[in-house]
């Protein structure tokens, strides 16, 4: 059996999952698989499951992953999954250090899944999940064929990131209400009309007719409005098509089973700098101080330099999150923070500043509950940790053909990375109404935030949407901050100023 590991990775993992619990990481069990080079090829392929629905674009990630790896381009050391146990997967082959380095980092992974908030509502036993979905789709390629399920996977997978993320945290408001008899001598109250009460003879003087009109015609504009479903604009679009769009019931499950792995994976694109750079900063608390042989010591900064470098002009969410996390636990230590040492303007007395609290590694463990990357990012990146970092911005320089350094300011550093992060760098996009021109056609609305929808990707999203929704769409957005109305109506794209 592949989870039984040979005595020396055993005995490993006996060591490092002491050692990790000995530091306060808080895992599911933890189940290690070894797989050769081929099958974590193929597991990797599916997003890191063993079983998911048969869909082209899965083997062909395979034969990228299989390509980069027997050229050397790249290799993947580890591979672990967010479920109740956590399933981990180790390479055969692989030399015993690099095992080791896996394994510690998997620990720091598992803790990060287990206990960070932004995946509480996740799913704990997806991989069985998974298997149902993927058991569920071959049935329906069975009966209706692959190519027309095929189809449709490839409309929902286009679509797929128009979903609310924060929305499993918000209780839904029951805005239903009863409905009011009414008889002639209370219509005019019940419909909302303010009459002043008033004797007989002075009813025309007091509650004149052109009084009671102009507020009669504003309930009407009122209840108009109510039509327009949904009554507040809807963010996550897949469950308005879900509950609204016209579809049999094999593409209404399918379109469900897309939506409930979107918000499964939605916490781990949300987290992948502080994710990485928490399984990082433990692997390496735990491998320098408790595990490697001197022998070893070599080799594991040989591959630990590797997984921490960064290029020029790239970003690197396992070094971007472990140097985060150090410095935080730096500052709380020294007592770094507040506004004593916020306003001090004393440059020599900042640097030596250290009032010995200790309070570290208590406050990266809060850390690593609570934010996701744009909090994490916004709480604690600080003008001393770009300037350390040697972080900057940089663009394309038309006149030298060539992308440059732009900006060392570290405002502007921090505003572009958390610009770049927010809704995972897409479209925000949300449901404005469903009655369109009271003809059941499909208003959409770009939240304009300063960064134009890119055109094409823009139209075939749209179209994919209209296939869904099978009445023509419609997306309000801006161009050259001019707005525009971008529709399908299923023949043609057209496109008119708003």
């Amino acid at each position: 059996m592949r989870h039984i590991l040979p005595p020396e990775l055993h005995k490993a993992h006996q060591e490092i999952r002491e050692i990790a619990r000995g530091y306060g990481l808080d895992t599911f069990d933890i189940i290690f698989e070894l797989v050769d080079y081929d099958e974590i090829n193929e597991v990797a392929a599916l997003g890191g499951y063993p079983t998911r629905y048969p869909h082209w674009r899965f083997g062909m990630e395979y034969d990228y992953l299989n390509k980069t790896y027997t050229y050397g381009l790249q290799k993947i050391y580890e591979l672990v999954i967010n479920n109740d146990p956590c399933y981990a997967y180790l390479q055969t082959g692989n030399a015993i250090v690099d095992q080791k380095l896996v394994m510690a980092h998997v620990y720091g992974h598992c803790d990060f899944f287990k206990n960070n908030m932004w995946f509480a509502k996740t799913n704990r036993k997806m991989l069985d999940e998974m298997a149902n979905h993927a058991t569920k789709i071959r049935e329906y390629q069975d009966v209706l064929g692959v190519e027309v399920v095929e189809d449709f996977i490839d409309r929902c997978l286009s679509i797929d990131n128009l979903i609310d993320q924060y929305s499993v945290f918000q209780q839904q408001a029951n805005t239903q209400s009863p409905s009011l008899l009414q008889s002639p001598a209370t219509s005019a109250a019940a419909s909302g009309v303010k009459r002043f009460e008033t004797k007989d003879y002075l009813e025309s003087f007091v509650n004149p007719r052109s009084f009671i009109d102009e507020q009669e015609k504003k309930i009407r504009e009122s209840q108009e409005k109510a039509r327009k479903f949904p009554l507040r604009p809807e963010r996550d679009v897949l469950a308005f098509l879900i509950n609204y769009a016209p579809l049999e019931n094999w593409q209404r499950e399918i379109l469900s089973i897309i939506r409930e792995e979107a918000y499964y994976f939605a916490p781990q694109a949300a987290t992948k700098i502080m994710n990485e750079g928490w399984a990082s900063y433990w692997h390496s608390t735990i491998m320098t101080q408790h595990v490697l042989k001197d022998s070893e010591v070599i080799d594991y900064a040989d591959h630990h330099s590797g997984t921490v470098s960064t290029r020029p002009g790239q970003l690197n969410p396992y070094k971007l999150g472990i140097e985060l996390f150090r410095d935080i636990e730096d500052r709380w230590n020294k007592g770094r923070f507040g506004k004593e040492y916020d306003e001090c303007d004393d440059v020599t007395r900042k640097r030596q500043w250290d009032q010995k609290l200790g309070l570290g590694r208590q406050k990266v463990f809060e850390v690593r509950k609570l934010h996701n990357d744009v909090t994490f990012i916004d709480s604690f990146m600080n003008e001393e940790f770009c300037e350390q970092q040697k972080l900057f911005t940089y663009g394309f320089n038309r006149r030298t053909g060539q992308y440059e350094i732009i900006d060392r300011d570290w405002k502007k550093v921090k505003n572009q990375l958390l610009f770049s992060l927010s809704n995972f760098g897409q479209p925000v996009i949300l449901v404005e109404d469903g009655n369109y021109q009271n003809r059941g056609e499909l208003l959409l609305v770009h939240q304009h935030e300063g960064l134009d929808l890119e055109y094409d990707k823009g139209v075939e999203t749209l179209k994919n949407i209209q296939a869904v929704w099978g009445r023509p769409v419609h997306v309000m957005t801006k161009y050259n901050s001019q707005n525009k109305l971008l529709s399908f109506d299923g023949k043609e794209v057209h496109e008119k100023d708003a």
